[in-house]
């Protein structure tokens, strides 16, 4: 029972805790036949923890496995190297001259030039630099390549600008060994802190807070958080729709261009690792190529958003640019542009009178909130009345018509049966379950329309 219940420490055992004393090590006399052996054999490093130990244990047993490796032959007759020892023969003297690139510092540095006469798609390069030219003067766009597993390293990042007169230049900085990465992350910051503006596709999410924390890993300044960030992204989705919002089916159906023999995304990082484990440049060629045509199309996709934002809805192609910019334009506040792009989405909407078009939905939506913004109920009200026309209307956009239509026609036409027969459609309407307190107030307006009735019906029979 000592072993088991002791003195402040109720119910443990004695090795318990963590320090247990072996029994026999413990009598005087087993304590001086331990020493007495250590000072006979002269052990005077003795690991003085189990860690210590353990490290030792393991150290040996690796040199012996990498030793044993190393004497196993390859497939081609030549042996594997050790886990220390570079794969690539001549690691220091690489061959880079197929990129086209030059040392600058300890960055490879390829760099490459459009001038403004050459068309990418529906657009020159100089029709884009003067677009931009007008709304950010020196906004560099970025794009990125980190390796996808552990420890996220830059092999590669591109940096695309307009020149003064007018060409497109892009520069792409390849990391050829991991020592070159801080002195690439130092030369993006000095792009950084002389741009007005920071544009890339998806950087909000990726490439910027990656970028960060290689920076945080090489205790070096994060300067692109002090710099406004557009991300084309974010844009495409609301100002496209499409159901791929890739930058590849972006340039396909917005920007009007094509790809030949271009290398797939998912197939860089395996290019990249090639290139590091044999140090043959070739397959670097065409993601460099790649990389290339996409800060290329991204230019090409700013542009357009600048132009619209710029010029108003008068040079939106479809119903859904028109749309977009109709939104942008309300959340910044500028009512009259707002409306004559919600109008503009209605004009270029396909969709015969009465047919269901999503993109029109919206659009009629949302002119009718505007409308109702500026106290002109009438207009409002007759969008209400198209958006009900429309087959297949949204159960929920029906309800919000009915009960604008209903207020409408009760506080201001003062038609109370109109008003009641709008409010009856909009309980028949709702498919789903409605939330309750709009049901509470769909019956507490019904019962009022009826006693208004009641009372507009008794003053005709007295009179």
């Amino acid at each position: 029972m000592p072993g088991v219940r002791r003195a402040r420490r109720e119910h443990r055992t004695a090795r318990e805790g963590g320090r247990a004393r072996n029994p026999r090590l413990a009598h005087p006399a087993h304590r001086r036949e331990r020493d007495l052996a250590r000072a006979g054999r002269g052990d005077s490093t003795v690991l003085s923890s189990l860690a210590d130990r353990i490290r030792g244990i393991v150290t040996t047993q690796k040199s012996v496995a990498d030793a044993a490796i190393s004497r196993i032959p390859h497939e081609n007759g030549s042996r594997i190297p050790n886990p220390g020892e570079s794969r690539i023969p001549n690691p220091g003297c690489r061959d880079l001259s197929a990129l086209g690139g030059t040392r600058s510092g300890d960055c490879f540095v390829v760099e490459r030039r459009w001038e403004r006469g050459v068309r990418h798609g529906r657009e020159t390069i100089g029709a884009m630099a003067e677009r931009l030219a007008h709304a950010a003067p020196y906004a560099p766009l970025f794009t990125a390549n980190a390796l996808a597993r552990p420890p996220f390293v830059f092999f590669d990042l591109g940096c695309g600008s307009f020149a003064d007169d007018g060409s497109f230049m892009v520069r792409q900085f390849l990391v050829t060994a991991s020592r070159e990465e801080r002195p690439l992350l130092e030369t993006v910051a000095e792009i950084l802190n002389g741009a007005g503006a920071l544009v890339t596709f998806n950087g909000k999410s990726f490439d910027a807070p990656l970028l960060e924390t290689r920076y945080l890993f090489h205790r070096l300044e994060w300067t692109g958080g002090h710099v406004p960030h557009v991300d084309v992204l974010h844009a495409a989705r609301r100002f496209w729709n499409l159901g791929d919002c890739s930058l590849s089916s972006l340039e396909k159906h917005v920007v009007g261009a094509r790809r030949v023999a271009d290398v797939d995304g998912f197939e860089v990082p395996a290019r990249y690792f090639q290139f590091v484990r044999t140090g043959n440049v070739e397959p670097l060629v065409a993601v460099l190529e790649h990389n290339r045509l996409d800060l290329l199309t991204l230019a090409a996709l700013t542009s357009r958003l600048f132009h619209l934002a710029r010029t108003g809805s008068a040079e939106a192609r479809t119903a859904r640019e028109a749309l977009a910019l109709g939104q942008v334009f309300a959340r910044a506040g500028m009512d009259v542009q707002a409306r004559e792009a919600f109008e503009r989405a209605i004009a270029l909407s396909a969709a015969p009178a009465g047919a269901f078009d999503a993109t029109k939905i919206d659009a009629l939506r949302a002119l009718a909130i505007a409308w109702r913004r500026v106290r002109r109920f009438d207009e409002a009200a007759r969008c209400w009345r198209e958006l009900l026309d429309i087959r297949g209307c949204p159960e929920i956009v029906a309800r919000e018509a009915n009960e604008a239509l209903a207020i409408h026609h009760e506080h201001r036409v003062r038609d109370l049966a109109a008003a009641k027969t709008f409010a009856l459609r909009g309980l028949e309407a709702a498919a789903y379950p409605a939330p309750t307190t709009w049901t509470r107030a769909v019956h507490h307006r019904l019962a009022r329309l009826d006693r208004k009735i009641l009372r507009v019906e008794g003053l005709k029979f007295e009179v």
